[in-house]
């Protein structure tokens, strides 16, 4: 109902740094159609759509990323803004004086004086806004300011002021404008703590201390405080030894409060607590107030509980109880599955593309048409120019049919086809013949497996979906649809050989994690098989950390167990008293017996040997196999159609995942300790790839002089089998703060504490290797870097530049698909089916073949669906057409 201008609101939209796009999928994003305004501020669940008449907002609804679709109606949008430096026009006029007097910044500042927000820029800030507010002044008046650890925060101070010098020179230096910075930007950045302590004080507040030891009241200037209060009990999982605890609370007279975060997981707390004879009640807002002595239930955020016994309170959380957040499940937060398309944004001007009915072209623009009244937008595709250098067909493709076009991944430089000639036709067809051959065989090992009777899991029980309400986050549409297609294989009577492939840190454990307690529930036992053994240590402790609270007795079998060890785990596994073992292919040996064994899981199953692959394909027949791979698409191409599985994508970035920041630049000393020295501030830990075992030693202890105060290792794939497991566990275990290492590490590690990555030869990897080394890092909620160095006075190759400027505009989440495809454009197809297939690949684009392969396959199993008629197109007639 509000009147506001719709220029005005775009202007300021983007004075508050959102950046304007075409479509909304991001925060700190909007778009502009007609009198629509889409908006996804950095603060919301879900962007909004707000309706314009003339100056008038007609409605504000929600909607979903993913399809775009409106969802409920709300009363008022809140955008605050993206940046904490705002261009405003006194900061653009800075920004423009600057870029005068220094030209080796022209370029950053040129962008910032047009108004364009630039990675990097808040640390202009100093020189370009005359007085930074501290958070002290926007406080209301006598505020309290609370200091936690006034000597640790006044060294973190003096580390980040020293760190941020280091990137600053480090800067200058790789823009080439000598060691001394043309502007001085540090000293105006920071304030002392002295400094802000007394600026705090002048303006009426009061600022208070606390260090470990207690309150500090001299720098206070107020009382002494004694805070009765300690921190409850941390029970991992030991629900017998919650209840003692919780008893003995009642016994001193205390009122105790269990907060937990959704409400599915209130009704499960108050059944447990009927479980163990205690009484229990929801509290609510609108409810009544439960008897006293009766221990209150209630939903909300707390990460941890506390006794203050002077208010008689006890509260335990369900972080305290479980040992591991549970996130509040809500659907509409997760963007649907999408149609695998093309997208128009990522296509430039040439680019050939292939259409399904039509065949290969090439993309020349977007155009908005308006056709019987109704205004549309089309992707224009060009076809191959007639006789007589007569201009080729153009076929207009709407919007809502753009999953008929793919790009053309399969060979350089292809042959475009005619609009209405029988080339296509023709290729397509051979191509369908050769790949009914492969389907037919495929079909035979296919035909086997169906006809083997394996056994059948019962439905989830009341523990499986407490088990699934306790995992620490949301999960993506993507993972939920293979969760539900792999207990779906579960349950039928066929064995089940499912391939989950998904980019790095997509959630394939947690798939594996309910697959194998579904086959426990059932009494079954479980095998899980892993390439390395720093893997089996790091399922063994995800497993063991999601199934605590269960009784299900889980065991690790690698080279860190004794012989006592592994022979009582082999024998655990030959009498059923163990109901799963992770491990290495020691599993797979002859003479390994499993009393009642149902599930195998393999991890990267692309890094176990021929050998290995014989050994499961006999399990295959009869017991259910999950495979995971973390390889994209076009490697697992091969797998997926040389032995018929089923096969799901995780497509899908978890919520709470960052893209890696990624660095393409020449090799500088001073820009590596900086990263270092960055990534130790916040307390993490980094790898640096050194791709010659040579000089790996040359290299760590250069590293070490270079940044003295680091503890740095070193390891590569000569190093005896137990030195480098040790290596690996002692830095998995953060003993070290640097590991110095060659390309060893590019698949199955998982430390999501070593959140920087520095490559000191980019130049010389292949694009799925530097892919995959990226993928190491960024795997939990912290901002990750990735630098792609090399030699500053060596020139690159065509190739390697064409590689690093890949990595470079490939850092998005699930950039592996893109990296993957464009790495087959780099490379061709080559022989990945044989010469013959490698030629129709070619003929008619990677993404049709492999469609063509699944139509071929589904046919001889009898799940064809009818032919789809001619679908009418509407498209504007050309005057050459």
């Amino acid at each position: 109902g509000d009147d506001h201008e719709l220029d005005g609101l775009v202007r300021d939209l983007a004075a508050a740094a959102y950046a304007r796009v075409d479509l909304v999928e991001r925060r700190g994003e909007f778009a502009v159609r007609g009198g629509i305004v889409d908006v996804f501020p950095p603060t919301a669940d879900h962007p909004v759509r707000i309706e314009f008449w003339g100056d008038t907002v007609e409605e504000i609804r929600q909607f979903s990323v993913a399809d775009q679709r409106s969802l409920e109606p709300v009363p008022r949008v809140w955008a605050p803004p993206c940046r904490e430096l705002l261009l405003t026009d006194d900061v653009r006029a800075r920004a423009k004086a600057l870029a005068e007097n220094h030209p080796s910044l022209v370029e950053m500042l040129t962008k910032i004086s047009e108004g364009h927000a630039v990675e990097g820029m808040e640390s202009f800030t100093p020189v370009l806004v005359d007085e930074m507010e501290l958070l002290v002044d926007l406080l209301p008046e006598h505020a309290s300011v609370l200091l936690c650890d006034p000597e640790r925060v006044r060294a973190r101070a003096h580390d980040l002021v020293a760190t941020s010098e280091e990137f600053l020179q480090a800067s200058w230096a790789a823009a080439a404008t000598g060691a001394e910075a043309p502007i001085d930007l540090t000293s105006a950045a920071f304030h002392t703590l002295d400094q802000v302590s007394e600026h705090t004080l002048s303006l009426g507040h009061l600022w208070w201390g606390v260090t470990p030891f207690g309150l500090d009241a001299d720098t206070t200037g107020g009382g002494e405080w004694d805070l009765e209060v300690e921190e409850s009990p941390e029970l991992r999982g030991d629900l017998l030894g919650a209840a003692t605890v919780i008893r003995n609370w009642r016994t001193e007279g205390l009122e105790v409060v269990l907060v937990v975060p959704g409400h599915g997981q209130v009704q499960r707390t108050l059944e447990w607590l009927a479980e163990v004879d205690l009484a229990g009640a929801e509290v609510s807002a609108d409810g009544p107030e439960p008897a006293e002595g009766v221990i209150r239930v209630l939903c909300a955020e707390l990460p941890h509980g506390f006794v203050a016994r002077p208010l008689g309170l006890a509260v335990l959380t369900h972080d305290d109880l479980v040992g591991q957040r549970a996130a509040e499940k809500s659907t509409r937060s997760m963007p649907a599955r999408r149609r695998k398309q093309v997208d128009p944004l990522e296509l430039k001007p040439g680019d050939p593309v292939v259409h399904e009915q039509h065949g290969v072209g090439r993309y020349v623009e977007l155009v908005n048409r308006v056709v019987q009244g109704a205004a549309r937008e089309y992707l224009v595709i060009e076809y191959a120019p007639g006789k007589r250098g007569q201009p080729g067909d153009r076929l207009f493709v709407p919007m809502d049919q753009l999953d008929q076009v793919s790009r053309y991944v399969g060979g350089e430089n292809p042959t475009l086809d005619k609009m209405g000639g029988a080339d296509w036709t023709q290729r397509k067809a051979k191509a369908r013949k050769a790949v009914r051959q492969i389907a037919g065989e495929l079909i035979k090992l296919y035909a086997a497996r169906q006809s083997t009777q394996g056994y059948a899991f019962g439905p989830d029980t009341p523990w499986q979906r407490e088990l699934e309400d306790s995992f620490a986050h949301v999960e993506t549409p993507d993972q939920l649809v293979t969760i539900e297609d792999v207990k779906r294989d579960m349950e039928r009577t066929v064995p089940m050989d499912r391939l989950v492939c998904g980019d790095v840190g997509y959630g394939k454990t947690e798939i594996a994690v309910r697959a194998a307690f579904k086959a426990i529930q059932d009494g079954k036992q479980v095998i899980l098989l892993v390439p390395t053994t720093l893997l089996v240590q790091q399922h063994h402790a995800t497993f063991a950390e999601r199934f605590g609270q269960f009784p299900v007795t889980i065991r690790p079998l690698s080279r860190f167990q004794s012989e006592k060890e592994s022979k009582e785990t082999m024998d655990g596994l030959a009498d059923g008293t163990i109901d799963m073992v992770i491990g290495t292919h020691r599993l797979l040996q002859p003479g390994v017996h499993i009393k009642d064994l149902g599930l195998v899981i393999v991890d990267e199953e692309q890094r176990f040997g021929v050998e290995h692959k014989e050994a499961l394909k006999h399990l295959r027949a009869a017991v259910d196999v999950l495979s995971m791979s973390a390889t994209p698409i076009p490697r697992t191409l091969e797998m997926a159609i040389t032995g018929i599985r089923e096969m799901s994508t995780i497509a899908t970035p978890p919520e709470e995942r960052h893209p890696v920041l990624s660095f393409v630049g020449a090799y500088e000393d001073r820009q590596v300790v900086a990263a270092i020295r960055r990534e130790l501030l916040r307390e993490g830990q980094a790898f640096y790839i050194h791709n010659r075992v040579q000089s790996i030693d040359k290299a760590v202890a250069r590293l070490q002089e270079l940044v003295p105060e680091v503890r740095v290792a070193g390891a590569h794939g000569q190093m005896s089998e137990s030195e480098l497991e040790r290596v690996m566990v002692d830095f998995w275990e953060k003993r070290y703060d640097v590991l110095v290492c060659t390309t060893i590490v590019e698949s199955g590690l998982d430390v999501s504490n070593a959140n920087t990555m520095i490559i000191e030869r980019s130049d010389v990897l292949g694009l799925s290797q530097l892919h995959q080394l990226r993928g190491r890092v960024g795997r939990g909620s912290e901002r990750a870097y990735a630098y792609f160095l090399y030699p500053p006075d060596k020139p690159l190759t065509e190739t390697a530049h064409d590689r690093l400027a890949t990595i470079a505009q490939h850092s998005e989440l699930g950039g592996g698909m893109a990296v993957a495809m464009k790495d087959l454009e780099i490379r061709g197809a080559g022989n990945l089916l044989g010469g013959e297939q490698s030629g129709h690949i070619a003929d008619v684009g990677f993404d049709l073949y492999v469609r063509l392969v699944g139509e071929a396959v589904a046919e001889f199993r009898g799940e064809t669906e009818p032919q789809r008629k001619d679908v009418k197109i509407e498209l504007p007639i050309e005057a050459h057409l």
